[in-house]
């Protein structure tokens, strides 16, 4: 690759089309946020800047739970009787005060949006597939098919510290195979811990192969080193040659870690840039890495003490929804993470608290891959790619309502008896929370009709709100305390406002399905649910899901007030930004 071939997809028309489509964005969520606040201009509305000097233009529709739905092509920009061109960056800058831009958050913002308006201009230039055409697609075409990061965050494709060959490389959207670097970590700063049944020697034969642990463990023979003395961790590329080689060099020079090489199995990087499908063996493990780059809000390091419980906080939930006839009638599964390593740099330790990024730059995991679940005519689909649209501006949710042949109804009540009850039996039954986003939900489809839903990414993200619950001791850790009027924001704003409100709106705009049928179909399957479940009255009661309203969550207000870390992992509740509420669509249903 020459320098001029990394960014040979930012070309002036491309550029131009990611810089509408993410002005677009901002206006449409910041306004949903009540970050700005659109006016009626005739048939328009319009938004001016902090100066008042600039004006933006656009017509749009108002949906329910205050969604914008804005035409990007409608979007103009207007400044001393001038129309000027959009560019994200000057929006930016136009509307720091009103957003909340801080001078030390504003450079590394800005810095997000290039890398986002990036990212955009290389989609742009692949190669166009229609909906209807990934709809029949594989499960690594479908997950490296999508042009859209999360929904709601505006920065959402931020990867600072990729440079431009490292985007090609290992992002998820140029779909570039990847072998993962693999180091020998001595066990006085090293552990791994595993679900029941599984044993070390056994597991990394059967992930790395016979041929790659006798190579690997004739390095550290030749060094004249004991492999019994070690345990194996994979490890990102970029992590290796950015962090570890570098910020690490006092154990590499000691022995503590030993460089192996490369494993021999190659994998394709996921949605959330820092797990890894593997495409040799598909049956085969997903590999989750720690990997310190910011995106969206955090750097995306992995805890080795956190790696600790999590094959045991795992294997807890499964058997909980093994024994749950609810949970088990919807067909849920979870994929689990099966083991985990992690190595503790005791130095850093001394110098940092728990949450330093200092202290998740060297652990892993193994998470089980959907695949070796599934039945004849099945097929996989990450639950974000839903809400992917086509250049023709055809939703991939509605090629998959086509191809089924369903009514849109009766397919939306099919996906939502899947995805959707078992949070709502969870949350009612045990007090137990999900954050069941579209890239930690995978739908299982056959003929595009979704069978039933995976949910992954466990032991970092599963909460029971409830600090007096008795769980095991090595799973306490996911107990948190949550204020009662705050614990339905785990539906209302993590299903309802940050998923259903997209989607219900995408099926709209394409007339597959009118926005009050979406949100009728939603109640419905709620009261199925509760009338199916008349033990739990009372928590059908105290937490009403057909409440009048229910408080706004935003998303964006937490990454533009700390882009670094948007929430302290100590207190998430207690990190949420709150702007008013917003209107029940379930209410009067």
């Amino acid at each position: 690759m020459t320098p001029s071939d990394a960014v040979a997809h930012l070309s002036p028309e491309r550029w131009e089309t990611a810089n509408r489509l993410l002005v677009r964005k901002a206006l449409a969520e910041f306004a949903h946020e009540r970050l700005l606040t659109p006016e009626p201009d005739g048939e328009t509305y319009t938004v001016r800047s902090d100066d008042g000097l600039t004006t933006y233009r656009f017509s749009a529709l108002r949906r329910a739970l205050d969604h914008w739905q804005i035409d990007a092509g409608s979007v103009t920009r207007h400044r001393d009787g001038e129309r000027l061109p959009l560019a994200a960056l000057d929006f930016f800058l136009e509307f720091r005060e009103s957003l909340g831009l801080s001078d030390e958050i504003l450079p590394v913002y800005l810095e997000e949006i290039s890398s986002t308006l990036s990212s955009t201009c290389y989609k742009l230039a692949k190669p166009r597939v229609t909906s209807a055409e990934l709809a029949r697609g594989g499960f690594q075409a479908i997950e490296t098919g999508m042009t859209e990061g999360h929904p709601c965050f505006v920065a959402n494709n931020g990867r600072l510290g990729f440079g431009s060959h490292e985007y090609l490389a290992y992002a998820p959207e140029t779909a570039n195979p990847v072998r993962l670097v693999w180091l020998a970590a001595h066990r006085s700063r090293a552990a791994f811990t595993a679900g029941s049944g599984i044993a070390y020697e056994s597991f990394l034969r059967e992930e790395l192969g016979e041929p790659a642990v006798r190579r690997f463990r004739a390095v550290l023979t030749g060094r004249g080193l004991d492999p019994a003395d070690y345990l194996f961790i994979p490890v990102h590329p970029w992590q290796w040659w950015n962090k570890l080689s570098v910020t690490f060099a006092a154990e590499v020079a000691r022995g503590h870690l030993v460089c192996l090489g490369e494993g021999d199995d190659e994998y394709l990087a996921q949605q959330s840039i820092r797990t890894f499908f593997n495409t040799s063996d598909p049956r085969k493990h997903y590999v989750k890495t720690a990997l310190s780059v910011l995106n969206m809000g955090f750097m995306r390091g992995l805890s080795a003490a956190y790696m600790e419980a999590t094959p045991a906080i795992n294997d807890w939930l499964a058997k909980l929804i093994e024994d749950d006839p609810v949970l088990r009638s919807t067909g849920l599964t979870i994929i689990r993470e099966r083991a985990a390593v992690g190595y503790r740099h005791l130095e850093y330790e001394q110098a940092t608290d728990r949450y330093s990024p200092y202290r998740k730059m060297l652990a892993a995991l193994w998470r089980e891959s959907p695949v070796s679940s599934l039945r004849d005519g099945e097929s996989l689909a990450t639950m974000a790619s839903l809400l992917h649209v086509d250049h023709r501006g055809a939703s991939f949710a509605g090629a998959l309502i086509e191809r089924s042949g369903l009514g849109p109804t009766t397919w939306l009540r099919q996906y939502l008896r899947a995805y959707y009850t078992p949070l709502l039996h969870s949350f009612y039954a045990y007090d137990l929370v999900f954050m069941p986003h579209g890239e930690n939900t995978i739908l299982v489809l056959k003929d595009g009709a979704v069978q039933r839903a995976v949910y992954k990414d466990i032991a970092e993200e599963i909460a029971v709100m409830d600090p007096d619950a008795a769980l095991p001791r090595e799973v306490r850790r996911i107990r948190v305390e949550v204020p009662d009027e705050k614990k339905l924001l785990s539906i209302f704003t993590d299903v309802f406002d940050c998923f259903f409100r997209f989607l219900a709106a995408l099926l709209a705009d394409e007339g597959v399905l009118a926005e009050d049928g979406f949100w009728r179909t939603v109640a419905e399957v709620t009261r199925e649910y509760q009338e199916a479940n008349p033990g739990l009255a009372d928590k059908f009661g105290q937490y009403d899901m057909f409440a009048p309203e229910f408080p706004l969550s935003c998303l964006n207000r937490l990454q533009l007030r700390d882009n670094r870390q948007m929430v302290d992992l100590a207190d998430p509740s207690g990190a949420l930004q709150l702007a008013g509420s917003l209107k029940n669509p379930l209410a009067g249903c």
